[in-house]
């Protein structure tokens, strides 16, 4: 396979060689910062009320089993101390593309200073990211705005939370991270829908780290969310975006993808 060792993965702050192997699997080809870090509403753990972690994505391409035989190698998730990394297998990563989902198809729009490995194969991702580009977005940032809407204040003792989110919601009276969260979702769907572009660092953090620093009341929050989901309603009406993402292109570019990584180039047929 045509791909770098782990061991010639980049250096990641704070991190010292053991751990970047349990934290990336092997054949990366992409890798970069997800979540607060990139979005640049990332809060340091020294401060009040720092919930975030250090999350990174990576997109892999997997052992040959996987395309040839029975093994499956969709997922690779690890959680180690503040740092919470998950990774992709191409066709997954490509999957969730197509459906537009707002986790994934961010890691195709980072500033460069966030992504920690690119790939001569992996910048292929990077380089036809238009062919993801579609009106399903509205359904897919819209349905996870929703998400964070209803866990903003029904979810407030889940499992998902540490003891110091818990306080913190009842100190506000609700789920201030997902206040943010809602926020942002719904501004980055707008836009999307507008200009077919992702901004996934956001020009106005410092109103996503003070609704997540609890400085917004629960009412205001609620009222910005029904505006911009209104606006998000009237985008996806007036959206010039096809409906559709270019499935055909989008399995050619995964094929080309994988035989590149092992090296085979398959006969065309005449």
């Amino acid at each position: 396979m045509r791909l770098d060792p782990i061991s010639k993965n980049p250096k990641i702050k704070g991190l010292d060689e053991k751990t970047l192997h349990q934290l990336l699997p092997q054949n990366l080809i992409l890798l970069g910062y997800r979540g607060s870090i990139a979005h640049g509403t990332y809060v340091p753990p020294k401060k009040p009320h720092s919930l975030d972690d250090k999350d990174i994505m990576g997109v892999y391409v997997a052992p040959i089993e996987h395309y040839f035989g029975f093994e499956k190698f969709e997922v690779h998730e690890k959680f180690i101390g503040e740092w919470d990394a998950v990774h992709y297998e191409i066709k997954k990563f490509v999957s969730l593309l197509l459906k537009s989902n707002p986790n994934v198809i961010s890691l195709l729009w980072l500033d460069p200073k966030f992504y920690l490995k690119r790939t001569k194969i992996g910048n292929l991702l990077i380089q036809n990211r238009d062919i993801f580009i579609s009106k399903k977005a509205f359904h897919s940032f819209s349905g996870y705005a929703d998400s964070q809407l209803k866990r903003m204040t029904r979810y407030q003792h889940k499992g998902y939370m540490g003891e110091k989110r818990k306080r913190l919601v009842e100190k506000f009276g609700y789920d201030c991270k997902n206040a943010s969260h809602l926020i942002r979702l719904l501004e980055m769907c707008i836009e999307f829908l507008n200009e077919g572009k992702l901004y996934v660092e956001r020009p106005n953090a410092s109103k996503l780290i003070a609704i997540k620093n609890g400085k917004w009341s629960l009412e205001k929050v609620k009222e910005e969310a029904e505006k911009l989901m209104n606006l998000s309603q009237e985008a996806y009406i007036r959206s010039p975006l096809p409906p559709e993402p270019d499935y055909k292109k989008a399995q050619a570019l995964t094929i080309q993808i994988i035989c590149e990584c092992f090296n085979f180039h398959p006969k065309e047929n005449k």
